[in-house]
């Protein structure tokens, strides 16, 4: 008899990317009724005349191909450059509250803004309204606050470097540093927690370390459905027999088996190649714990070494050269019992020595870690865990081997380096004061949780949002949303329509920009802006294809009208001019980062230029002028997870998904088609609960005693590998058991991979 699984639920048995991944390109491609002009577009993506892929931060190789894109790249900019529009007939012709019951899918996939908008609530519709009367209504009720800091200023990681220092440059000429950005819902905990390791919050390695690596770890993070373009990296590491150890709690297909595109050989045969070595399910919130087993099993090792004679397994010459805090971190390791490693990680103790037999065995090893390292509680701890196993043979600094944080968005990194932080420090105050003549305010401003916590409490009046669906992203959605729509003033600068700008405040308006693919045409031509990708190359992107509608303004152009019309003439800060070529932006830039010198000479040499990253160097800016080796007590994440009807859920992407774009409804790899209604569980865990595998279930979300009731009703619960205790389902739907006050107290970062939840059979 056929086994029978829910709606929906299919086994897929093919391997990542091959011609699944080419079909879907061509379904795509056709949805969005560019085939023609797609194809053309999809060739300049990722080249060195062409434009920087909108999807993510994966660097680009020498260049020795025209196919530079992956399955979901292609969907990122067919989204983008897509023949759909949501111009003012569409507006005309829906409400804001018919709006409302639409899907998150439904409402993108509407198309392009065309103007823009202002919110009539007596209509309840958005309606066109001129740009500069817009500027003027933003810069009227940016004035009559009471205080700058009663405003908030969000920036997605798509901004380019140019719109992000001209963004920062009007807000803190405004008089705040309220820069809630999207950096504190995924990496926060790298640029918190690697500072205090190595001196800087970035990747060490390069792209081209990765050809000299002996061993490749990656924890925490899906590059198949989140970075594909990284699979053709690890393909070719795969099949040079370099071990690819892997940790995460679901099997990922393309960490199983990937069939690249590019290989004539494996599409013409339906082959593939295993990527993964090792593949070791660690329980959801485990991996503090695995990763203090793999230094214990690391440490035991050396010892057995220098007990037989050897010189040991360590890298006593780089501990003593380069770090503090090394007895320290053996001390803590040594009070570690196995006995809790296990319990806690869900591995047991023979797999993370064979893993710990692997490490010290290779002379070059990269570990690479994505948001289910850095989403947690203990986000930082876990970072700063993974530059101490890196340390402890000298695995940082040299050709081949590194820590490698994989960002998110294609410009996150980009943001953050050029102002974007609601922390300025002494040099970003003193070159601002350079270049511009005034020193903004010191005083640290407010992050994604801060912001939101201010604006539902009533503390924040107003909200601009440079990109992004920050509503959406953030979690307790309910008290979100509510703090959202008692907004004075809320402005959002975007490409599509999504639910955040169905939110109005009492004054709401919608700036439809360019994107990434589109001409970017300014008084002294055509403009090339800038994007740093995860390694801290920086590149110069072009867009060439015509703009949606007359009316868009890009970026740049956007943030100088509202800074000219908020703050006159202020400073004196030139917005016209740094507006009629950008050259002049990145001149600024220069002036106030000294890293990026002769910024306009190195930008337009093909490929850009990597950025200065000290600690690949060995050159430690840290407080003790070296790597420091720095301890976590304990392992547990979250003691509400000690409720023993507890599990702990991890958020996760569909691969038809890029933050919170649903591009449609399909996670192909996990065999989910046309559904996201789905909480994947493992079939011993939903059995003692007197459940069973298509069974609709209610999640309730546990955190501490604050009155509120985190519910996501009638999901269907599939039985999936995972690990016991564990469980998972899709973001941003699952945001609704997630607590705002539930997030690493270190780096601000929200805990949306280590959830604790409970489940009963669903009430209706």
């Amino acid at each position: 008899m056929k086994d029978q699984r829910p709606e929906g639920i299919e086994r897929y048995s093919h391997p990542a990317g091959g011609w699944d991944a080419l079909k879907a390109v061509a379904k795509t491609l056709a949805h969005q009724q560019v085939v023609a002009q797609g194809t053309m577009t999809l060739l300049k993506a990722n080249q060195p005349e062409g434009f920087d892929c909108p999807g993510c931060a994966w660097p680009d190789p020498k260049h020795t191909s025209s196919f530079e894109f992956c399955e979901n790249g292609a969907k990122a900019i067919t989204w983008e450059s897509t023949a759909r529009r949501s111009g003012p007939e569409f507006f005309e012709s829906h409400t804001l509250s018919e709006l409302w019951g639409w899907s998150d899918h439904a409402l993108e996939d509407a198309g392009r803004l065309t103007v823009p908008l202002h919110y009539n609530a007596d209509r309840d519709r958005y309606e066109p309204i001129e740009w500069d009367d817009a500027f003027r209504l933003i810069a009227r009720e940016l004035n009559r606050l009471d205080d700058p800091d009663e405003a908030e200023f969000y920036t997605s990681g798509r901004a380019s470097n140019e719109a992000a220092f001209l963004y920062q440059l009007f807000v803190r000429a405004y008089g705040t540093n309220n820069f809630p950005d999207c950096s504190n819902m995924c990496h926060e905990a790298t640029s918190v927690g690697l500072p205090k390791s190595i001196g800087v919050g970035k990747g060490t390695v390069t792209l081209e370390d990765f050809d000299h690596a002996d061993a490749i770890f990656s924890f925490g993070h899906n590059p198949g459905t989140n970075h594909p373009r990284m699979m053709t990296t690890l393909h070719t590491a795969a099949r040079r027999g370099v071990p690819i150890v892997v940790f995460n709690p679901l099997k990922e297909r393309a960490l199983e088996r990937f069939a690249a595109p590019q290989d004539a050989v494996e599409m013409a045969t339906l082959s593939s190649t295993q990527i993964a070595s090792a593949y070791h399910q660690v329980r959801t919130g485990g991996d503090l714990a695995a990763l203090k087993g793999i230094m214990k099993a690391v440490l035991e090792l050396d010892a057995i070494d220098l007990q037989a004679g050897g010189a040991g397994l360590l890298d006593r010459a780089f501990i003593a050269e380069h770090t503090t805090g090394f007895e320290a971190l053996v001390e803590d390791i040594g009070r570690t019992s196995w006995e809790s490693i296990v319990s806690i990680s869900g591995l047991s103790r023979q797999a993370l020595e064979s893993v710990a037999r692997i490490y010290v065995n290779a002379k070059n090893v990269i570990v690479c870690y994505g948001m289910g390292i850095t989403q947690h509680a203990k986000g930082t701890a876990n970072v700063q865990q993974i530059a101490n196993l890196l340390m402890l043979r000298g695995n940082m600094g040299r050709p081949g081997a590194g820590i490698a944080p994989i960002r998110g968005h294609s410009n996150v990194q980009g943001d953050r380096t050029v102002g974007i932080t609601e922390i300025p420090n002494k040099a970003l105050l003193d070159g601002m004061e350079r270049a511009f003549g005034f020193r903004p305010s010191g005083e640290k401003g407010h992050n994604a949780i801060e912001a939101v916590e201010a604006i539902i409490a009533g503390k924040s009046k107003a909200l601009v949002c440079l990109g992004g669906n920050l509503a959406v992203a953030m979690p307790d959605p309910d008290a979100t949303f509510e703090g959202m729509r008692r907004l004075d003033l809320a402005v959002h600068i975007a490409t599509k329509l999504n639910r955040s700008h169905l939110l109005t405040a009492r004054t709401s308006i919608i700036l439809p920009c360019l994107g990434r693919t589109d001409l970017d045409t300014q008084a002294s031509g055509p403009q090339a802006v800038t994007v740093e990708d995860s390694m801290s190359m920086v590149h110069a992107s072009r867009g060439f294809l015509n703009p949606p509608g007359e009316m868009l303004k890009s970026e740049p152009a956007i943030i100088a009208g509202m800074a000219r019309a908020t703050l006159g003439d202020r400073y004196g800060i030139d917005w016209e001019g740094l507006i009629a070529d950008y050259d002049r932006i990145r001149d600024k830039i220069e002036e106030v980062f000294p890293d990026f010198h002769d910024f306009n000479r190195r930008v337009r040499k093909p490929g850009g230029f990597r950025l200065d990253v000290a600690a690949s160097f060995r050159r430690w800016n840290t407080e003790s002028g070296k790597a420091n080796f720095l301890t976590s007590t304990g392992l547990d994440e979250d003691p509400l997870v000690g409720n023993p009807d507890a599990l702990v859920l991890t958020t996760i992407r569909a691969h038809d998904q890029y933050n919170t774009t649903v591009y449609g409804m399909d996670d192909r790899y996990r065999g989910v088609f046309g559904r996201r209604d789905v909480i994947f569980m493992n079939r011993d865990d939903l059995a003692g609960r007197g459940l069973k595998d298509g069974d609709r279930i209610d999640i309730f979300g546990l955190a501490k005693d604050d009155g509120a009731r985190r519910l996501v009703s009638g999901f269907t619960a599939v039985a999936y590998d995972i690990p016991r205790g564990s469980a998972a389902g899709y973001y941003p739907e699952m945001n609704a058991v997630v607590a705002l006050d539930h997030y690493d107290r270190l780096s601000g970062t929200p805990s949306y991979k280590g959830v604790p939840i409970t489940i009963s059979a669903a009430s209706a």
